[in-house]
């Protein structure tokens, strides 16, 4: 007798394929329901809707499915268990040899802006999870696969095994299929308790050289069922990225998403901005970024907003680097960057979007916090000083507050012409970061301007910064004595904006 596939998916990428072969090179039969049902047979493949195999018919506008004897027995039996077989035949059930599940989708609808609970809760999958928990546990007697990455795997298997898939196979897909239910169940939880409770769940996708340092083991997870962010990146050469690289491209791709509308570039290291430019050009912007502080930028990574072109690949190769990002690359750039082929290059479509919440582990405990993506609104700055701030003026502020809440606090940064020209970062007083940036600026500083990500508690900086050359000066205000820094900015000339917005980074 044939062997028996049950196809059961809301992700639909690659089952047709998968089918067919299952169906011309192995000789199975396919059952199905819903949607599944129907792709199959428009696609000239035989299939058998459940409904016409149990003998029961869909219900509850198809809430109930698969919830049936001839579906669980079939998955749930054992087949060197006498009685198993015995009350598989006395009822009439086939035993089933593959299940392919994944389920409704539940992160992805309540993603969407204004979704209602009651939409919430009608894509709370029911049958895909028990099916995927039941033939999770018979793994000694059948396979299941719930993600479409597994379908060439083991259709590989049947051909390396003379049509069976290995138990060593079986396992590893069985512990996918529970931490696929697992998470599915966790974001369901969390959904319904609201702020009641917080999970964390990711499925591993690699094992890490090591974390921070040589001693520390490291993993990288991926969140949520559909691969985002850094998970759906494409490496397009050099070595496997490393705990640190991965920390550092999230730095360089939160900095880069400040800016849409103009070519920008910047170079991290260690978390923070060594150089970050605008340009009319991709290529302009990363040089920009570049001669900003071109000592600090060897090893650096880089993400730049517009696709790499072949001259801007000539500029990247001029210099160690440990990762570029970029939206995409072209072949030009690609043959030129692979000369440098230690140099890790990634696409990643979407730099712009990033996770809702920062979570930090703490002793008995974590926190969780929204992220800081509070969009600079310049019409709600507040000039403070006799002075009063040019469009060009305001738009280089505006640059420079957006590169600053980017900067490990205390952080000050000088900025000329859409470019940092000083970094003041991680100080322990702001007016230490004040002199570190000043000094990187030098000459450079004389008219241009200064941002702090947070507020001056005496006018002393105001006064380093005036006697530096600097014109203008950004800060959120909210100080006691904010007086005594306006009113230092008046004596001196200076140009003062309070946006009334803390960005402080720890």
């Amino acid at each position: 007798m044939a062997r028996l596939a049950l196809l059961s998916v809301s992700n639909k990428t690659g089952i047709i394929d998968l089918a067919r072969s299952l169906v011309e090179e192995f000789d199975f039969d396919l059952i199905s329901s819903g949607g599944t049902a129907q792709a199959l047979k428009d696609a000239g493949l035989p299939v058998t809707k459940v409904a016409d195999y149990t003998g029961s018919p869909e219900i509850l506008g198809g809430r109930v499915k698969t919830l049936h004897p001839r579906i669980h027995g079939g998955i749930l039996a054992r087949r060197d268990v006498p009685q198993d077989i015995t009350d598989l035949e006395n009822n009439q059930i086939r035993p089933i040899d593959l299940v392919v599940v994944n389920l409704y989708p539940f992160e992805e609808t309540i993603a969407k802006p204004g979704v209602t609970l009651l939409e919430a809760v009608e894509q709370i999958d029911i049958g895909g999870p028990a099916m995927l928990r039941a033939s999770s546990k018979n793994f000694a007697h059948l396979a299941v696969l719930c993600d479409p990455a597994q379908y060439d795997e083991y259709l590989q298997e049947l051909r390396q095994n003379n049509g069976i898939a290995s138990l060593e196979f079986r396992q590893k897909a069985a512990l996918k299929g529970f931490s696929h239910t697992a998470s599915y169940d966790r974001a369901i939880a969390f959904y319904l308790a609201e702020a009641q409770q917080y999970t964390l769940s990711g499925t591993q996708l690699q094992s890490l050289r090591y974390g921070e340092n040589p001693h520390q083991p490291a993993t990288w997870y991926q969140t949520g069922t559909t691969p985002t962010g850094w998970a759906a990146a494409t490496k397009l050469q050099g070595k496997e990225l490393s705990y640190n690289n991965l920390v550092d491209l999230e730095a360089a791709r939160r900095i880069i998403a400040e800016f849409t509308d103009t070519p920008a570039a910047t170079i991290i290291k260690h978390t923070n901005p060594c150089g970050t430019a605008l340009g009319s050009s991709i290529f302009e912007a990363y040089q920009k970024a570049f001669n900003a502080d071109s000592t600090s930028a060897f090893g650096g990574i880089v993400a730049l907003n517009r696709p790499i072109d072949a001259a801007t690949a000539s500029e990247l190769t001029k210099t160690f680097l440990e990762c570029v990002v970029a939206p995409s690359c072209d072949a030009e750039a690609q043959e030129i960057l692979a000369k440098k082929s230690n140099v890790r290059v990634l696409t990643l479509a979407d730099l712009s979007s990033g996770p809702k919440d920062t979570v930090k582990a703490i002793a008995g405990g974590f926190l969780v916090q929204t992220s800081d993506d509070v969009i600079a609104d310049t019409s709600q700055w507040q000039v403070v000083t006799e002075r009063q701030a040019t469009d060009s003026e305001l738009a280089e502020l505006l640059f420079a507050w957006k590169v600053c809440k980017h900067v490990k606090s205390n952080a000050i940064v000088v900025t000329s012409d859409r470019t940092t020209i000083g970094v003041g970062a991680g100080q322990m007083n702001r007016v230490g970061s004040v002199k570190i940036a000043l000094e990187q600026a030098g000459e450079k500083a004389k008219g241009a301007i200064l941002a702090s990500d947070g507020f001056f508690p005496f006018d002393d900086s105001v006064r380093t910064a005036a006697a530096a050359g600097i014109t203008a000066i950004v800060q959120p205000g909210g100080s006691l004595r904010d007086k005594d820094s306006i009113i230092a900015a008046n004596e001196l000339g200076l140009l003062m904006v309070l946006t009334g917005v803390r960005h402080f980074l720890h």
